[in-house]
């Protein structure tokens, strides 16, 4: 018997919640109401239960929705439980379910659905080999092998016609998820004890006991099953699943990643992964997991990030996930607003200002300040500003001895001390100026706030911290989080991917008091759930032969970022005129509906672009809607989304647009001519091509690129 006993339960799979989606909106009304009653009664005679002639598996139910519309239930002889595997109309459903089977997997213990029609894998070119000779994809290994890992009985001979990876990959989206990945990694190491060890036992709970096969109920608490499955608890728990079901990540998590959402370790966790691998998803799970089940009840949690617009947008889906008492426990700020507000209630009376170049305050200080420079240095006038920057802010340096102290790192321009001595007035003049009129800048007024709180002792209320987007935190930054939370288990939840720095320089935390130390605290997400594979290889090859670092020192990797969803590449037109590329992205759109119109977004790389794209589109007749740095994006509201690259950091959409990406522009020329040290022209490339990495992966389903006139060399390269 199962672990749940006399009870009736209900699960829901993924593939339903896909299936009503999909479903006319007066015919979604219907089935949501059903499931209600369902949930409350499956048993119902109400439900008209009918067996399916033909049907692959015994246990699959029809159950009447209307006259029109039938949901496919799995009744398992065995146990107290029922699954909602499907919804369609009624000859669609019954031949959905007569072809599907769902069941416990005899080793992982894992419920699994899938297709036994073998043209579902394999097309025609394949099934069709007659080579007894030729080699297949996973010939060195017996079906024992390939069961212990997770590959169903019914489809070990499908997966025997399999020659290279073209083959399995064009069978994704009907093999089990787990049986597919299994699979993709030992067709990538050839190693079956790696497969099994990384990828089986780590996806998999503790088994204290032999996998029983007929009991539903304990394959559905499987973590492996969870990424597919859910129990519905209560009438409360359902609504909620209905409710997100168009954001599934509110439901399903990937077993990976619900390790790191319920790990329990003796200090700071790291968390890595490429574009749409989940990273902020786990973090927002995390952060509900440390209200409602870690922490004590009077503990807070402080979730932040580097920018306004992704702190709001992951507060919105907070909101969401979070329980009202959990949520009244998790304050969410973007760290300059925290900064702003903890030294404005210490009394702090210094304005804190952005450094603009060309505009501005700051710049005018800058440029008094830059009359203090020697006459016998040959220093270009951007080196002193890059200096400033990237050594004497990043480093803390308040002194001259701190200045001649300090390792110059990254920086194309050797300096001898002496050259130290002669330039550091500059920076001392600067740092005069502000100081005279009252003002900071970012990195002193979070060093200033570091400093208030290491006097002040613990007076934050915060008992943990969840960081997202890690890589965009400057030296500053790690030490003030540092000091803001007393170390302790769990204190630390750091989430980020170097190949999206867009906005800092590449900092080691371990340098500023933050140490992530053992393989239970440093986890890599290597799946993306969000873009197609497709998309993920082109983005992917924006940044091939970059170094990329993994935020502590050394070197982060995407040889084993993979998708699971497949699709078309990216489109690239290039247009001779401004008029056609407007064509061009006319075409894309055209026959997609309001709802899809407004999953759409086309993305640029200036404010200018935006707005110049925005008004061509809009007297073409095709309604927009602008996603702003102020304001969340309101999904019920209509149009084509229009953004720049930097806002859509942490957004997703079916399909995007990265328009204009003309020669000057990505990479932009104003960056990259304002310097002349080859080490920072390098740096801001490396930016600009994870700006370009960041915009394709936000889309979903597809992508198209287009310029008009001379093409970036990204596109040519």
């Amino acid at each position: 018997m199962g672990i749940f006993e006399n009870k009736l339960r209900v699960a829901i799979s993924d593939d339903f919640l896909e299936a009503l989606n999909a479903l006319p909106r007066n015919t979604t009304k219907k089935v949501q109401k059903f499931i209600r009653q369902f949930r409350s009664n499956p048993t119902s005679s109400a439900h008209n239960y009918e067996k399916i002639n033909n049907a692959a598996d015994p246990n699959m139910r029809s159950v009447r929705i209307d006259g029109s519309y039938r949901a496919i239930v799995l009744k398992p002889e065995q146990g107290n439980i029922y699954v909602l595997l499907w919804v369609d109309n009624h000859d669609e459903a019954y031949r959905w379910a007569e072809r599907r089977r769902c069941v416990v997997h005899p080793d992982t213990g894992s419920l699994q659905l899938f297709s036994v029609d073998e043209e579902e894998y394999v097309g025609a070119d394949t099934k069709e080999r007659a080579d007894d000779d030729q080699p297949m994809l996973f010939d060195e290994w017996r079906d024992r092998n390939l069961a212990q890992i997770g590959i169903p009985e019914e489809l070990l001979s499908v997966i025997r016609k399999m020659q290279n990876i073209d083959d399995l990959e064009a069978a994704a989206d009907s093999l089990p998820e787990d049986a597919y990945e299994a699979l993709f990694w030992l067709s990538q190491w050839g190693d079956l004890n790696r497969v099994y060890k990384e990828i089986v036992l780590v996806n998999q709970q503790e088994k204290s006991e032999e996998v029983d096969p007929e009991d539903f109920e304990a394959a559905l608490e499987n973590i492996q099953s969870q990424r597919k499955f859910v129990i519905v608890e209560d009438d409360e728990d359902l609504e909620r699943i209905l409710e997100a079901r168009l954001e599934k990540w509110r439901i399903f998590l990937h077993p990976s990643q619900h390790k790191m959402v319920h790990v329990d370790v003796a200090g700071p966790v790291r968390v890595l992964g490429g574009a749409g691998t989940g990273k902020t998803v786990v973090a927002m799970h995390r952060a509900a997991y440390l209200a409602e089940e870690l922490l004590e009840v009077d503990d807070r949690i402080l979730f932040t990030t580097f920018t306004k617009n992704l702190a709001r947008d992951i507060e919105e889906n907070l909101k969401k996930l979070c329980s009202d008492d959990a949520m009244r426990r998790i304050e969410v700020r973007h760290l300059d607003q925290w900064v702003h507000q903890f030294l404005r209630n210490q009394g702090y009376d210094q304005k804190i200002e952005y450094y603009q170049e060309g505009s501005g305050i700051l710049d005018e200080l800058w440029r008094q300040a830059m009359e203090s420079r020697p006459d016998d240095l040959d220093l270009p006038r951007s080196f002193y500003r890059e200096e400033w920057e990237r050594i004497i802010q990043t480093l803390g340096c308040t002194t001259e001895r701190d200045y001649l102290r300090a390792r110059r790192q990254g920086r194309g321009t050797p300096l001898k001390r002496s050259a130290r001595r002669k330039i550091w007035p500059v920076f001392k003049e600067y740092r005069n100026l502000m100081s005279d009129r009252g003002l900071r800048e970012r990195d002193d007024a979070i060093r200033d706030a570091r400093t208030l709180l290491e006097k002040a002792g613990e007076i934050l209320p915060y008992r943990a911290l969840v960081l997202d987007e890690a890589q965009d935190m400057g030296a500053e930054a790690f030490k003030l989080i540092r000091t803001m939370i007393p170390e302790d288990r769990n204190d630390l939840f750091l989430v980020g991917d170097g190949h999206q720095r867009i906005y800092r320089h590449p900092v080691v935390m371990k340098h500023c008091g933050i140490n992530i130390v053992g393989r239970k605290r440093s986890f890599h997400l290597k799946i993306n759930y969000r873009t197609t594979d497709e998309i993920r290889k082109y983005a992917v090859g924006l940044l091939e032969g970059w170094p990329v670092d993994d935020l502590d020192g050394g070197e982060d990797w995407t040889d084993e970022y993979k998708s699971l969803i497949h699709g078309d590449p990216p489109r690239v037109c290039v247009c001779e005129r401004w008029e056609d590329e407007i064509d061009a992205i006319i075409d894309f759109v055209i026959d997609l509906d309001e709802r899809e119109l407004a999953r759409c977004c086309l993305v640029v790389r200036t404010k200018k672009q935006r707005d110049q794209y925005g008004q061509a589109l809009e007297q073409r007749g095709l309604e927009t809607y602008l996603i702003s740095r102020d304001e969340f994006d309101r999904r019920e509201q209509p149009g084509l989304r229009l953004a720049t690259m930097h806002r859509v950091k942490g957004l997703e959409f079916d399909r995007v647009i990265a328009a204009g990406i003309n020669d000057g522009t990505v990479p932009l020329a104003l960056r990259l001519n304002n310097t002349d040290d080859p080490a920072v022209k390098r740096e801001i490339e490396m930016q600009e091509r994870a700006l370009f990495y960041v915009a394709l992966t936000r889309a979903r389903r597809a992508a198209l690129i287009t310029a008009h006139g001379k093409p970036s060399e990204f596109l040519r390269g």
